[in-house]
């Protein structure tokens, strides 16, 4: 778990990896928190090498709150009041200017109020986020949730929480009101289980919100001061604890500062350099305080009279540093405040030490890597004082330089990617926010956007890559650029499932290659669009009027000239259209039409040397001849598709390609009776990193190939990523999980686990309630559990209709299944025409090792055959089928049930 948490993986990613479930990796990560006694999953990382020292699990998850690194000291009424608030109200905002100590205040209340929230205290820094979209995906990693394809990071973060009974702190919300907002009214109104405590400047006028302003420090009254108490206690910190007859000197100090928790430990700090005299006088001479004006109240002037203050002690160079270094908004190492500042790293290394010693500059240090940071308060500061100094665009366009450096080294470097790329991110967004509002940094806000997108994809960010591709497009200075970064952000939202983005996206980057005087390109992109509205019909929302892509295709049919990919798109949109007609018109003379049409697709596309243009093809040729009823021809074309993508880079083009592919590959070796090549391919589609957020869809063919040989160990335990990601998307009806879940439902049967099964069929009846289930895998699955028990009869009335019949529900993959098993039920059964129906089945199934070897048994128990039928045992072992070779020396020996 430690080793898994250290390379940056999600809690979906360890679950996948450790065949657990999510909420199971929760619980594991809170309880190493608290044995390993550090503050978050970052701090956790560093810790992997070592041991856990045994501590007992804590009754409730441990807050996954940051370890504060001095003591919290007073506020006993306001900790009281705030725990009250939580108990009774959903949404509570600690409202206070900068300095007056809410986050402090915050964490110690969250940590208090742990016990009343048994799924988990949850800390959201947003101090990072530049972007009020990104608010969610700064949550989804204090959780360490992943996206889901098919729904943006909002819902994810919805659906993770869904069930919890869980508080979770957003801290800093200030800059990203907006952001904030929107994800709160969701998340109080779909997770009911949920209490959100934020800490901000301004409240966040959401319905149903409690606002609690944060006072400053109590000052002196009747012998009581938090404001002394902390002043004290700072000062002890970092010299010598002071006499108790000075209290009333430090008590005017904080009177002076307004109770303000930053401003008193900014004067404390100096306590042993300056004493209470001179701390005193430093704060009554005017330069040192800002006259503030309209835009702060007074307690703000009293911390920017503190900083002033601060900053006027330090030397120049110190102070310079100070502004160059506020650039920066997640922790950085010396190395690189050096190439921002624009100095020697020895020198500025030195000046970094100086900052943390007067309290300016926060250290952590790790194996080999020490990295700084500023509180928000004073970075904001030190930002002002840049702004001030006429330095900002020349410091903020070395750390863009920075910036596109550190993400030229990730392009190409794998070694601890996903550390180093999280250790980056939230600075590469801070700086390509500035640059996109800069004239003269257009360009590179354009190469960071691009840049970023494809980090963020391989990252599995892909609902951020896709947002950066279209921002790149908007930031791109010429036309042909934007189409290219468009048809980017087209290829990330198929892989979201998005297919009405997809189909947006590409219809916009024909209009950019229409700009940039490609025709020949805005009619491959009209045509892709179409193309793909017919191939992925189930990733749209809107349904597509006919009309639109009929004339989608004639415009690009018009444009495409004699552009070799652009016929070929064009070609491939066609035969598209003519595979959707194929169900209203399945005579021989339209199916032959229909393949020809998608031959030709393929031809032209293998012209183009582009091996995605060629898989798109090859995927639209397979579906005419399964729907055919080819299966045979359709494996080998999926097998062909497969082939193809094996090294195709990993574009968001191809990997959406690839996913696909793998998922028909499956289906092809399923149909034809591959079972070992059937789990091959399973397997490394349960692997793929796009699919860790989703485990239904990663999982379920495999399943699938499980049950149908017989592995009933594999089956339960696979199933439990597959029905926990399911349950963690909201529990959406998806016709495609199917099968997986009527696979499950059977295994769980075989095994005698009626209790299960029934689950599992509820499972079942939620995902797919079509003729898909009656007439198609559903018929095979209940067919082959009957059987097992005994009730061949029963089987064959499962079954009952003629395959010709129902052939669009058992075509392709369970054609062959549904005859095979038919004709056994027959013989079993004592029908009449059984011999009728396995020589019928005989033919229909030749080639298809595991339904010959099932129509085989059949044939041997109508005659009698006991050899024959030993022999079929052997042959489902080749085939992969323990189950079935079992099975058929129970049909021979009635001793064997047992085994």
């Amino acid at each position: 778990m430690l080793e898994l948490v250290a390379a940056h993986f999600s809690n979906a990613e360890i679950a996948a990896r450790l065949f657990i479930s999510v909420r199971t990796v929760e619980s594991h990560v809170s309880s190493l928190l608290r044995k390993l006694e550090v503050p978050d999953r970052r701090a956790l990382a560093r810790r992997a090498p070592e041991p856990a020292d045994g501590a007992a699990a804590p009754s409730h998850p441990a807050p996954v709150l940051p370890a504060p690194l001095t003591s919290f000291v007073g506020r006993t009424g306001e900790r009281a009041e705030l725990v009250e608030l939580l108990r009774t109200h959903r949404q509570v905002t600690a409202v206070g200017p900068g300095g007056v100590g809410k986050t402090r205040l915050a964490l110690a209340v969250a940590a208090e109020a742990a016990g009343d929230h048994p799924d988990g205290v949850w800390f959201a820094d947003l101090v990072p986020v530049t972007d009020p979209d990104l608010v969610a995906t700064a949550v989804s990693g204090a959780i360490g949730l992943g996206e889901q394809p098919g729904r943006d990071m909002t819902e994810s973060v919805l659906a993770a929480l869904a069930d919890r009974r869980a508080l979770l702190v957003l801290d800093n919300c200030e800059h990203v009101l907006d952001g904030v907002a929107l994800l709160v009214e969701r998340l109080l109104a779909a997770c009911p289980g949920v209490t959100v405590l934020a800490t901000s400047r301004a409240r966040l006028m959401v319905p149903f919100e409690r606002v609690y302003p944060v006072p400053p420090l109590s000052l002196p009254a009747d012998g009581e001061s938090d404001a002394v108490a902390l002043f004290m206690d700072r000062a002890a910190a970092v010299g010598r604890p002071l006499d108790p007859e000075v209290r009333d000197q430090v008590a005017a100090i904080c009177e002076r500062l307004d109770g303000m928790a930053l401003a008193i430990e900014l004067a404390a700090a100096r306590c042993p350099t300056l004493g209470l005299d001179g701390i005193t006088a430093a704060l009554s001479h005017p330069l040192r305080m800002l006259t503030g004006g309209s835009r702060a109240d007074e307690r703000q002037r009293s911390v920017r009279g503190a900083l002033d203050w601060s900053h006027a002690l330090l030397a120049p160079d110190d102070r310079a540093l100070l502004r160059q270094v506020s650039v920066f908004v997640a922790p950085f190492t010396a190395a690189a405040a050096a190439e921002v500042a624009g100095g020697e790293e020895g020198i500025v290394a030195e000046g970094l030490a100086r900052l943390a010693e007067q309290s300016l500059l926060v250290v952590t240090a790790s194996a080999g890597r020490t990295e700084y940071r500023a509180l928000e308060t004073i970075r904001q500061y030190a930002m002002e004082r840049l702004s001030e100094a006429g330095e900002l665009a020349a410091t903020r366009s070395r750390h863009v330089g920075w910036c596109l450096a550190r993400a030229a080294e990730l392009a190409v470097t794998r070694d601890g990617w996903r550390a180093r790329f999280d250790a980056v991110a939230d600075d590469l967004r801070a700086a390509l926010a500035w640059a996109a509002d800069q004239q003269d940094r257009r360009a590179d806000a354009y190469r960071l956007a691009a840049c970023l997108a494809e980090l963020a994809f391989t990252r599995h960010l892909i609902g951020e890559s896709q947002g950066r591709y279209e921002q790149a497009a908007a930031l791109a200075d010429d036309a042909a650029a934007a189409a290219s970064m468009l048809r980017q952000a087209a290829a990330v939202a198929g892989c979201r499932m998005h297919g009405d983005d997809m189909y947006r996206l590409y219809h916009a980057a024909a209009d950019a290659a229409r700009r940039a005087g490609d025709a020949a390109g805005a009619a491959c992109d009209l045509a892709t669009a179409a193309a793909h509205a017919y191939r992925f019909s189930g990733k749209f929302v809107r349904e597509l009027p006919q009309e639109e892509l009929l004339a989608c295709v004639a415009q690009a049919r018009e444009t495409a000239g004699d552009d070799p990919a652009a016929r070929a798109a064009v070609a491939l949109a066609e035969a598209g259209q003519a595979l959707t007609e194929l169900a209203d018109h399945l005579d021989d003379a339209t199916v032959r039409g229909t393949i020809a049409r998608a031959g030709h697709a393929v031809e032209l596309a293998h012209r183009t040397g582009d091996p995605l243009a060629e898989s798109a093809a090859l995927d639209t040729l397979t579906c005419a001849q399964s729907w055919a009823g080819d299966t045979f021809a359709a494996a080998g074309t999926a097998r062909r598709r497969i082939t193809l993508l094996s090294s195709a880079p990993g574009t968001p083009a191809a990997t959406h390609e690839l996913v696909e592919a793998l998922g028909e590959v499956i289906e092809a070796f399923l149909g034809t009776g591959d079972l070992p090549g059937a789990r091959r391919w399973a397997r490394q589609l349960a692997d793929h990193p796009l699919l860790s957020e989703v485990g239904d869809r990663a999982t379920g063919w495999l399943l699938v190939a499980d049950a149908l040989a017989g592995d009933v160990e594999e089956v339960p335990a696979g199933s439990v990523r597959f029905l926990d990601a399911w349950q963690r998307a909201g529990s959406p009806a998806r016709s495609v999980l199917g099968p997986p879940a009527a696979a499950v439902a059977m295994t769980h049967a075989l095994r005698g686990d009626h209790d299960a099964a029934r689950d599992w069929r509820a499972v079942l009846a939620r995902l797919d309630p079509s003729p898909r289930n009656t007439h198609g895998y559903g018929a095979v699955f209940d067919a082959m559990l009957l059987l097992h028990q005994g009730r061949a009869a029963e089987a064959l009335d499962r079954l009952a209709p003629e395959p010709r019949e129902v052939w669009q529900w058992v075509t392709w993959i369970w054609h062959h299944w549904y005859v095979a098993l038919r004709a056994e039920a027959a013989v079993l059964a004592g029908t009449p025409d059984a011999h009728d129906r396995v020589a019928e089945a005989r033919t229909v199934v030749s080639g298809n090792p595991v339904a010959t070897a099932l129509v085989d048994r059949a044939a041997a128990l109508l005659t009698g055959d006991r050899k024959a039928l030993l022999e079929t045992a052997a042959a489902f072992t080749t085939a992969g089928c323990p189950y079935q070779s079992t099975r058929t020396l129970h049909l021979a020996d009635a001793t064997t049930t047992a085994r």
